[in-house]
């Protein structure tokens, strides 16, 4: 991995709830909503799982 590019990242934030994650979070829920990745945090995607496996956008829930 190029240590330049980690520098640079923008920290992954949840979208629903804000809360910032600690390098790449491996238990979160990646959703790809109008051409734009939306990162969930555990807490989020478990009060929303019937609405995500139902591919609804977040802005449903």
């Amino acid at each position: 991995m190029d240590p330049e590019a980690t520098e640079n990242a923008t920290p992954i934030t949840c979208a629903r709830c804000g809360t910032a994650a600690d390098g790449t979070p491996p238990t979160w829920t990646c959703s790809v909503e109008n051409g734009s990745r939306r990162y969930f945090c555990d807490d989020c995607a478990r009060a929303n799982i019937r609405a995500i496996e139902g591919r609804l956008d977040s802005s449903w829930w």
